[in-house]
């Protein structure tokens, strides 16, 4: 897991919407460098948010059992001007629609308690991508592909399993398909690419060698290179376009990789602005290919 770094606000309390969307996130990846008390305050607020949003100072160090000057250390660690301006902040994170953060799994956890947490993570993770998407980004990944003469989807791992699914989803648009996840395989393919064909490269972090060393090869045969990744890593770097999915990997033993079900969304919502691209003769190619499920069904059963 790549370490996620804590991006502060300015000091004139301006913030992006990814920095306002991702607060939370923030707050519980810094707790590592807090104090013990102020790492009790994190808690405290990573736990009852919308609580923190209508308590004083005073009444938010009491309820944790700790000083004023800490919860003021506290917010200020964060880069914050008080206690107002984060109170702001947090308003404002709590309104994007990315509830708070969720807490890991831990082996003395209840059975009651287990499922709540898997989905709540998966869905603030999955909120927390939907705000950072970019819609250019998208409008130009969607225009590569409707183009693309051929279409290749690259991921090693757990990302080699979204790769396929991809593919499953792309070769039914009549774009010639397909997936690798062994990465000699991406390398020899990469290099066999032409002018107009696409690569989508799929990692969580971005700094698989093998993958970023593939999408070089196929940007330098010519192809274009969309990357579903961590904005900033080296894959996206070596990518011609990126659709960032910047998620915090829960760390974690028990849980899934919540990356791997924002990286299928993406797919799901690029599947489907192609289609909506296309126009009414890919419509009419997908129903003649749902038929084909539709006549492998047992008679009486819809699904």
């Amino acid at each position: 897991m790549d370490d996620q770094p804590i991006i502060s606000p300015s000091a004139t309390g301006e913030a992006d919407g990814r920095q306002v969307s991702t607060l939370l996130a923030r707050i519980e990846a810094s707790i590592p460098d807090l104090r013990k008390s102020e790492r009790a305050v994190a808690d405290f607020v990573l736990g009852h948010p919308n609580e923190v949003l209508s308590i004083s100072i005073a009444e938010l160090a009491y309820r944790v059992g700790v000083s004023q000057p800490t919860v003021a250390r506290f917010v200020n660690a964060l880069g914050f001007s008080g206690f107002k301006d984060f109170k702001l902040r947090l308003a404002q994170s709590l309104a994007t629609g990315v509830p708070y953060v969720h807490r890991d799994v831990g082996p003395d956890d209840s059975l009651d308690e287990v499922a709540p947490k898997v989905f709540n993570r998966t869905i603030g993770a999955l909120m927390s991508v939907r705000n950072q998407l970019d819609a250019a980004r998208l409008g130009r990944a969607v225009e590569l592909i409707t183009r693309a003469g051929r279409m290749e989807f690259y991921g090693i791992g757990n990302s080699g399993i979204v790769a396929t699914d991809a593919q499953h989803k792309f070769f039914r648009f009549g774009i010639p398909s397909v997936a690798y996840s062994d990465p000699h395989t991406q390398g020899m393919a990469a290099t066999l690419l032409e002018e107009g064909d696409v690569v989508v490269a799929i990692s969580a972090s971005g700094r698989t060698p093998e993958l970023i060393r593939a999408c070089e090869l196929a940007r330098e045969a010519g192809a274009e290179v969309i990357a579903i990744t961590a904005s900033g890593s080296p894959l996206a770097r070596a990518a011609s376009l990126t659709l960032a999915a910047d998620v915090p990997e829960d760390p974690d033993v028990y849980a899934p990789m919540t990356s791997r079900i924002a990286h299928l969304a993406i797919i799901d919502v690029l599947s489907v602005s192609v289609a909506l691209a296309s126009g009414p003769e890919l419509i009419k190619r997908l129903e003649r290919t749902k038929q084909t499920l539709r006549d492998k069904r047992i008679r009486g059963y819809e699904a």
